[in-house]
C-alpha cells in the first residue's frame, strides 16, 4: 500500500512537472512572436511617435482596468438609433447544441442545455424589441427524435416579444424574433455537442440558404427590392463560432463571437484535475478540435463579446490569436491612422448578460405565521414549494440554494461537504440543490450520475435526512418560484462552481432579493463589484464555504444590507441595457456585404479605407456582373438592366475590359487556343455558363497533374459523357494550381479550356471562369471575389513575416545549412502567396506555421499542397470549399446539386470539401501519401470532422472504372439509373 501511494505521488508529482514546462514554453513562444510583432510596427515610427502610442495604449488600458465598463444611456442609444437613417437591421445570431425553444426550457437536462440555452433565447427576443432591430434568427439544430419533444423538429418558432415601453419599432411582416432550427447531422438522433463536429458544414450551408433567401424577403419588405443583408452574425460557443466564422466569409459580413467557455481554459481545469490524460481528455471532448474552432473565431471575428474582463485577461490570453497588450497596441495605431503592417485583432467588449426584471416583485414577508397553502382567499403556495419543503422537517428554517447541473465543475460536493461538517450552519439552514431533472439515477450519463450518488452517499454519512432538499425533478418556469421560496426564508443563493464564467443565476436571484455567496475564480467578481450583494469564497477552501454560509444566516443586519444592494443595483444588468451597449458595438463595426451588390451611395457609406484592394473599385465595369448577358439574351434582372447598349456592344464592351485586365494578370500564360465554333454555339446563355447546368461536378483530387489527377478526370469525363454532351452536367477543377499551371495541364492532355466552367485556383485564392468569346485567352478572372475574400488579408506585412519565417526552416545536417524553404515568387498571386518545399519531410506542420502567424496576429489560411511540395498562403475565410459557396451566393448555383470528388486524402484543405448538402466521392487509393505526410501532425484526427456515416458521402472502389463510378452517382440520386 505504502508503494502504491509513493508511486501515485511520484506520478503526479511528474505529470505537474509537464505541466508546468508545456505552459512555461507555450509563453516563451507567445512572447517571443509578439515581441517580433511589435518590432515590426515599431520600425518605421518616429520616437515622438512611440511616446504618443504608448501614451495612448496606457489610456486604453486604464479605462478598462478593475472595473465593468459603462453601460450607454438611453439618450447615446436613440442618437445611434437615428444616425441609422430609416435603416432596419437585420441580426443572425448561431447556438447549435442542446434543445432550444422559446418557452418551457428544459434547463438541466443535460449538459448541453443550461445557461447558454436561456441567454441566447433571451438575447434574440430583447433584440427583436429593440428600436432599429427589425429582425432576429436564432439559428440551430433541428432535432426530429423521439427521445425529445416534438417541438424541436418544427422549423420555425416565434418568440413573443418582451414589454419594450414604447420602444418597439414598426411591425412588419416577417419582423420580430424567431428560432430557425436547421437539419443538420443524422436526422432522428439528438447527440452530444462533441460528436457535432463531423456535421458543421451541412449547417453552414443550410444557414447560408436561409440567410440568402430571407435576405431576399426582407428586400422586398424593407429594402426597395434590394436584398437586406445581416449587419452582423453572431456564434456562440465553439461550434456556432465555427459555423459563423464561414458564414461570414461566404457572406462577407461582420462576424460576433461569445464563447461561453472556452477549450483552453477547460483543458488546463482537466489536467489540473488529473483524472484523465491529454489523448484521455482530447477523445472524450474533442478539446483539441474545439480549441482550433476557438482560434479561427478570433482570426474571423470583429468583436468578442465576453461577460467578465477576468474571461479576457486569464482566459482568452491563453490563446495564439489573442494578446491583451498587443490588441491595445494595434487599437492605439489604428486610432491614429499609423500602420498595423498587415496585424488585425479582434476588439474585446465586456457586456454583461441581462435579464427582464420587469416582473418580478422581490418578496416583503417571511415565513413566520404563515400556514401552507393558506386559506384565507390568498392564492395556494405553488407545487414546486410542497415539493422542495416535503424534504425538511423544519421548513421555516433559511434556505441556502444551490441551482446547477450535477456536473464535477460545479463543485457540489464540497457545498454539501461544507454543510454537514458545519454543526452551526446546520442548526440554522437547509440546503437545497436543484440539479436538473431525472427519473432513474442509472439512465443519467456516467458523470452526473457518478456525482449525484456521491453527494447522497454524503447525505448519508453526515445523516442530513430532514435538512436537505434534492428534488428530482421542476420546470423552467418553476425556477421564479424557488427563488422566492427561499428569499421567503431569508435563505442565501450559493454558486461554489471551481470556475464561473459569469454567473446569471447569481443576478437572477439578486433580482428576488437573494444574498449570494459565490466563487472568486471567474465572472462573480465583477457581478459582485456592481452589486456589493454577498460574500467571495475559494471554491477550494471547504471551512471559507461554511463561515462564508454562516455569517449571512446568522448575520440579519447584513442579510438585509446585502439584499437592499443586489434590488437597488440590479438594472445594470437588464436586457433593454445590455442591448443599447451591445447594438453600440455592432455599429462601431465596419460595415461589410458582396460588393457586386452594391450601389454607388453604398461604395460611399461602406467604403474600406484601409483595404489593399481599393483599386478593385476602379474595374466596377470589367468585372463580372449580373448586369449583363454575354450570349445577348434579355437579362431578367430588370433593376441592373443597361438600355443605353444593344446586346452585342454589352457584350463586346464587358469582355474587352476583363480580357484587358486578365493580360496583365496573366503575362506569365503562354498563348493559347480559341474554342471551335460548335462549342461557342453550345454555350449559348448566360454567362457564366454553371447557371444553367442541373449539376456541377466539382474534381478535387489533389494527385500530380500528370499521373492520378489526369485518370481521374478521364473517368469521370467517361461517367457522364451523354449528360456532360447535353450541356445538363457542368465541371469545375478546384486545386493547389496556379491558373498558368492549370493551362499547361490542359495542353498536355489534350483537353479544351471549355470543358470546365470554373477554376478555383491556388487553393481557392483565385477564381475563373472559361470563355468562350476569347481567342487570345480563355480564362476570366472574378475580380469581385477578390474584394470578397480579402477580409484581414495582411499583404506585404505577411508576405515578409513568411519570407523571415522561411529563411529561419533550415536543415543544418552534414554540417550545411540548407534552406527547407523558399519564396516561390512565379507561383505567387496578389492573394496567394506560395513557397516551395525542398525537404518535405522535415518542413514544420502546418499547425505550427499557423501558430506562428496567430501569436503576430497575422490572419491567414495556410495550405500544405501537391503532397507536401508546396504551401500556399491565402486569405483567413478563402478555401476551394469556400469558393462553393461563394459561387453559390454570386451565380445562384445550387449546394445541393453539387458533387465533389476527392481522393483518399488530399491538402491540409482537404476536410473542407467533404460534407455540406453537397454529395462527396472519395477516390479511393487516390493521395494515398498525403495521409501520413500532411494531415499526421493535426492537433486533431480527421476522423473526427469527416461524416463518414453520411448518406451524401459515397467511396469508390481503387482502380474503379467510369461504370463503377455511374453507379455511384446513380446511388447518391444524381443520374437516373
Amino acid at each position: 500500500m505504502c508503494w502504491r501511494i509513493w508511486n501515485l505521488a511520484r506520478q503526479k508529482k511528474q505529470l505537474e512537472g509537464e505541466q508546468a514546462q508545456w505552459k512555461a514554453k507555450r509563453r516563451q513562444e507567445r512572447e517571443k512572436g509578439r515581441r517580433e510583432a511589435v518590432a515590426d510596427m515599431s520600425e518605421d515610427l518616429s520616437e515622438g511617435e512611440k511616446g504618443d502610442t504608448v501614451s495612448e495604449m496606457s489610456s486604453l488600458g486604464e479605462s478598462t482596468r478593475g472595473r465593468l465598463p459603462r453601460i450607454s444611456s438611453v439618450e447615446t442609444m436613440e442618437a445611434w438609433v437615428s444616425q441609422q437613417r430609416g435603416k432596419k437591421l437585420y441580426i443572425v445570431l448561431i447556438s447549435l447544441h442542446g434543445l432550444i425553444r422559446g418557452e418551457n426550457m428544459e434547463l438541466g437536462r443535460d449538459s448541453d442545455t443550461g445557461g447558454q440555452v436561456k441567454y441566447v433565447v433571451e438575447l434574440a427576443r430583447a433584440l427583436g424589441s429593440m428600436p432599429g432591430v427589425y429582425r432576429v434568427d436564432l439559428l440551430t439544430r433541428q432535432v426530429s427524435s423521439p427521445e425529445v419533444d416534438w417541438s424541436y423538429g418544427e422549423p420555425t418558432e416565434m418568440l413573443t416579444p418582451i414589454s419594450t415601453e414604447g420602444l418597439m419599432t414598426e411591425i412588419g411582416e416577417s419582423s420580430g424574433a424567431y428560432i430557425i432550427r436547421i437539419p443538420f447531422g443524422p436526422r432522428e438522433k439528438y447527440i452530444p455537442k462533441e460528436q457535432l463536429w463531423p456535421y458543421i458544414p451541412e449547417f453552414v450551408d443550410g444557414a447560408l440558404n436561409h440567410i440568402i433567401q430571407m435576405s431576399k424577403v426582407l428586400g422586398e419588405q424593407i429594402g426597395n427590392g434590394r436584398p437586406v443583408w445581416p449587419v452582423a452574425i453572431h456564434g456562440h460557443y465553439a461550434d456556432a463560432g465555427d459555423s459563423a466564422a464561414l458564414l461570414s466569409g461566404a457572406l462577407n459580413v461582420p462576424m460576433l463571437f461569445t464563447g461561453h467557455s472556452l477549450g483552453r481554459d477547460k483543458l488546463e481545469q482537466l489536467l489540473r484535475q488529473g483524472r484523465l490524460s491529454k489523448d484521455e481528455i482530447n477523445s472524450t471532448y474533442k478539446i483539441m478540435r474545439r480549441i482550433e474552432a476557438e482560434e479561427l473565431t478570433l482570426d474571423a471575428s470583429e468583436l468578442v463579446i465576453t461577460s467578465t474582463r477576468q474571461e479576457i485577461d486569464e482566459q482568452w490570453r491563453l490563446y495564439d490569436g489573442f494578446d491583451p497588450i498587443l490588441e491595445r497596441k494595434l487599437r492605439a495605431r489604428i486610432k491614429r491612422n499609423v500602420s498595423c503592417y498587415g496585424r488585425f485583432m479582434p476588439r474585446m467588449s465586456v457586456i454583461p448578460p441581462g435579464m427582464e426584471f420587469h416582473h418580478i416583485v422581490p418578496h416583503e414577508g417571511d415565513m413566520d405565521g404563515e400556514t401552507e397553502g393558506s386559506g384565507d382567499g390568498k392564492a395556494p403556495d405553488p407545487a414546486i414549494w410542497t415539493e422542495i419543503m416535503r424534504f425538511f422537517s423544519n421548513p421555516r428554517k433559511p434556505m441556502i440554494l444551490a441551482l446547477a447541473r450535477p456536473d464535477p465543475k460545479k463543485n457540489l460536493t464540497t457545498l454539501v461537504k461544507a454543510f454537514g461538517e458545519c454543526r452551526p450552519l446546520r442548526e440554522l439552514a437547509n440546503l437545497t440543490l436543484i440539479m436538473g431533472n431525472r427519473d432513474n439515477i442509472d439512465e443519467m450519463s456516467g458523470t452526473s450520475s457518478s456525482l449525484l450518488l456521491s453527494i447522497l452517499k454524503m447525505i448519508d454519512k453526515y445523516d442530513l435526512y430532514g435538512q436537505v432538499a434534492y428534488p428530482k425533478h421542476h420546470k423552467q418556469s418553476d425556477v421564479p418560484d424557488i427563488y422566492r421560496l427561499a428569499a421567503k426564508t431569508k435563505g442565501v443563493f450559493i454558486n461554489p462552481a471551481f470556475i464561473e464564467p459569469f454567473g446569471l443565476t447569481l443576478i437572477e436571484a439578486a433580482a428576488y432579493g437573494l444574498p449570494m455567496v459565490a466563487t472568486k475564480n471567474g465572472g462573480p467578481v465583477d457581478i459582485h463589484r456592481v452589486l456589493d450583494n454577498g460574500l467571495l469564497v475559494d471554491p477550494h477552501d471547504q471551512q471559507a464555504i461554511a463561515d462564508a454560509l454562516l455569517k449571512l444566516v446568522a448575520d440579519r443586519q447584513l442579510w438585509a444590507k446585502c439584499r437592499a444592494n443586489g434590488l437597488k443595483n440590479i438594472h445594470l444588468f437588464s436586457w433593454p441595457e445590455h442591448c443599447k451597449t451591445y447594438l453600440s458595438r455592432i455599429a462601431s463595426c465596419k460595415p461589410r456585404q458582396p460588393r457586386w451588390l452594391r450601389s454607388d451611395d453604398d461604395d460611399d457609406e461602406n467604403s474600406e479605407t484601409d483595404s489593399p484592394s481599393d483599386s478593385l473599385r476602379d474595374f466596377h465595369d470589367i468585372s463580372l456582373n449580373l448586369r449583363f448577358s454575354l450570349d445577348g439574351e434579355k437579362n431578367d434582372n430588370k433593376e441592373n438592366a443597361d438600355n443605353t447598349l444593344d446586346p452585342e456592344a454589352r457584350k463586346s464592351k464587358l469582355e474587352n475590359a476583363v480580357l484587358s485586365w486578365s493580360k496583365g494578370a496573366l503575362k506569365s500564360t503562354p498563348k493559347t487556343w480559341s474554342s471551335d465554333k460548335a462549342d461557342q454555339n453550345s454555350g449559348a446563355g448566360k454567362f457564366p455558363a454553371i447557371r444553367r447546368r442541373r449539376h456541377i461536378f466539382v474534381i478535387a483530387v489533389d494527385c500530380d497533374a500528370s499521373s492520378g489527377l489526369s485518370g481521374s478526370v478521364k473517368k469521370i469525363f467517361e461517367a457522364v459523357e451523354k449528360e456532360k454532351a447535353e450541356g445538363s452536367i457542368g465541371f469545375i477543377l478546384a486545386s493547389s494550381f496556379n491558373i498558368s499551371e492549370v493551362q499547361s495541364f490542359l495542353v498536355s492532355e489534350g483537353m479544351n479550356p471549355t470543358d470546365f466552367d470554373a477554376y478555383i485556383c491556388n487553393s481557392g485564392g483565385d477564381l475563373y471562369y472559361s470563355s468562350f468569346h476569347s481567342e487570345q485567352n480563355p480564362f476570366v478572372v472574378d475580380l469581385y471575389y477578390h474584394s470578397h475574400i480579402e477580409y484581414r488579408w495582411g499583404g506585404e506585412g505577411l508576405r515578409k513575416t513568411l519570407v523571415r519565417w522561411a529563411s529561419s526552416i533550415i536543415d543544418s545536417k552534414g554540417g550545411n545549412e540548407d534552406h527547407i524553404v523558399v519564396e516561390d515568387e512565379d507561383n505567387s498571386a496578389d492573394y496567394c502567396y506560395s513557397f516551395k518545399v525542398c525537404k518535405p519531410g522535415t518542413v514544420p506542420p502546418v499547425k505550427e506555421l499557423r501558430k506562428v502567424m496567430r501569436i503576430q496576429a497575422l490572419r491567414c489560411h495556410t495550405v500544405y499542397c501537391q503532397n507536401g511540395s508546396r504551401i500556399n498562403v491565402i486569405p483567413v475565410l478563402a478555401s476551394r470549399s469556400q469558393a462553393l459557396r461563394y459561387l453559390y451566393l454570386r451565380w445562384g448555383m445550387d449546394l445541393s446539386k453539387l458533387v465533389v470528388f476527392v481522393g483518399e486524402s488530399g491538402d491540409t484543405d482537404y476536410e473542407g470539401l467533404i460534407g455540406g448538402l453537397r454529395k462527396s466521392v472519395i477516390m479511393k487509393g487516390l493521395c494515398t501519401n498525403a495521409s501520413s505526410l500532411l494531415h499526421g501532425s493535426r492537433s486533431y484526427a480527421l476522423s473526427d470532422v469527416l461524416p463518414l456515416d453520411s448518406p451524401n458521402v459515397v467511396q469508390a472502389a481503387e482502380e474503379c472504372s467510369s461504370t463503377e463510378i455511374r453507379s455511384l452517382l446513380e446511388k447518391l440520386g444524381v443520374l437516373k439509373g
